[in-house]
């Protein structure tokens, strides 16, 4: 989504406190550095207010101050913790310290403790009631709790209070989008454009509402204006990647997805991503190769080991399709389409008993899975031991999917091992009405009636089911469908 919060440095704090900052000439460049943000390396900044906090010439309020600056630029880094011991350090030496409850509030959140986030939120906005930062920072902690009401909230207050801050906007707009509002996300995406052309991350924002919208133009056009306001942006790559491959602009989506690597090299998802653009291709070599370097980075991606799996089926590797599929499921407990597919490869190597097993597991977790019902009653007719249950799997995938053909060939196999010829033909009849090529129906149909004596009919379906698959009388017979020869031709 691209939400933004905002961090508050000491000028805030030293604004407030004018007059009262130290004069020391070999404290000033101290001060300069420690409260210089993103302006200036976090190390550098760390070390700044290291000095000034172990100085012995700041009063507390100064000291909680460069606690909270450091706290800042730990959690640059990525020192979570030591950024939190800071925050909480300014705290102790100045209780109505907003901008430290505000900057351990963003700790909280980047820990994954939304409510002890809001409640620091809380209270630096009762210490500091007019302060739009505050509150747009509450206001993405409510949305990431779902209680989109409160967000819209705070981040109408912090409109209100800085109708100028762009990033309230972009996270409004943001909030408009989890709420299904497109025209409003995007309204909001504008005003925060129009008062930050360099925002990149709205241009990216405003993308993902054309692409929900179905507008893949202007998705591309605007995650195109935010590579070229921030081209480090991988994010954006991604998204204009995915809009390409929707569009089947496949060689553009892989050159996106590469650059979005080249950027965040240890992205999993995006390898994921360009492994699917490559299978898209027909590239089944490169698209196993990056769904491999995925599954390294992230040996925890279960889509990766899924997509694989479907790649090696492509291959005719039922076996590691087989472990691919096994492991997606180990770690995707309820990826009932990695069933459903696993349970295809145990059927292509004859394994009907695992095959119906998984077949039922993909039906426990989606009972609305048409295919995996149909998948069951082909095992089961190709087994011969439930042609029963095989029948009400097939009568359930085409309520499902009404007409469709492939249920409509499957549940005929059924009523053929059934013996019920008539009603065998009538679904086949429908296949080949659906398709006129479908090879399979047309030569199952054929040998049905010659069961039923129609002998011209018969061998007049047999015939043009040849003309369209030389080999359809072998592949039928694996079926357990056979032209007895005594009707097979007339005396």
């Amino acid at each position: 989504m691209g939400s933004s919060v905002c961090r508050l440095i000491a000028c805030v704090a030293l604004c407030a406190l004018a007059g009262a900052q130290p004069t020391r000439a070999n404290l000033a460049s101290g001060w300069t550095l420690c409260d210089a943000s993103d302006r200036v390396a976090a190390d550098v900044r760390i070390q700044e207010c290291t000095a000034l906090i172990e100085s012995g010439q700041l009063s507390e309020r100064y000291r909680a101050v460069a606690y909270s600056n450091r706290g800042v630029a730990w959690e640059a880094k990525g020192d979570l913790d030591r950024a939190f011991e800071d925050f909480g350090a300014a705290i102790r030496l100045d209780p109505q310290y907003a901008a430290a409850y505000n900057n351990r509030g963003l700790v909280w959140r980047d820990k994954g403790d939304i409510d002890r986030a809001i409640a620091d939120y809380t209270e630096a906005i009762r210490l500091d009631l007019k302060n739009a930062k505050i509150y747009d920072n509450r206001g993405v902690a409510w949305e990431a709790k779902g209680d989109l009401d409160r967000a819209f909230a705070d981040y109408d207050e912090a409109i209100r209070l800085d109708p100028n801050d762009a990033k309230s906007y972009d996270n409004r707009g943001n909030a408009w989008k989890a709420k299904g509002d497109l025209n409003r996300a995007i309204a909001d995406y504008d005003e925060a454009i129009r008062l930050d052309p360099n925002d990149a991350k709205a241009y990216n924002n405003r993308g993902i509402a054309w692409k929900a919208k179905g507008d893949l133009d202007r998705a591309i056009a605007d995650y195109t204006e935010a590579v070229r306001v921030d081209p480090k942006y991988a994010i954006a790559y991604k998204n204009r990647a995915v809009a390409r491959k929707v569009k089947g602009d496949l060689d553009r989506a892989i050159a996106d997805y590469t650059e979005a690597i080249r950027l965040v090299p240890k992205d999993a998802i995006a390898y994921t991503s360009r492994g699917n653009a490559y299978a898209a291709k027909g590239d089944v070599d490169r698209s196993i190769a990056d769904y491999t370097e995925a599954i390294r980075l992230d040996p925890k991606n279960a889509i990766a080991y899924y997509n694989r799996g479907i790649a090696w089926r492509h291959k005719g590797d039922l076996d590691r399709a087989i472990a691919d599929y096994t492991e997606a499921v180990r770690l995707d407990p309820k990826n009932a389409s990695a069933y459903d597919n696993r349970g295809n490869a145990w059927q292509a190597k004859g394994d009907l008993d695992r095959a119906i097993v998984d077949y039922t597991e993909a039906i426990r977790l989606n009972p609305a899975n048409a295919n995996a019902f149909n998948a069951r009653c082909w095992g089961r007719a190709l087994d011969g031991k439930d042609l029963t249950g095989a029948l009400a799997d097939c009568n359930e995938s085409l309520r499902l999917r009404p007409n469709n053909g492939d249920t409509l060939n499957s549940r005929g196999l059924v009523r053929f091992k059934l013996g019920a010829f008539d009603a065998a033909i009538a679904d086949y009849d429908a296949a080949v009405a659906r398709n006129a090529k479908d090879a399979d129906s047309l030569y199952a149909r054929g040998v049905a009636k010659l069961k039923k004596g129609d002998a011209a009919g018969g061998n007049a379906d047999i015939a043009a089911a040849k003309a369209i698959k030389p080999d359809v009388a072998a592949v039928s017979a694996g079926y357990g469908i056979t032209v007895d020869a005594a009707v097979a031709s007339p005396r």
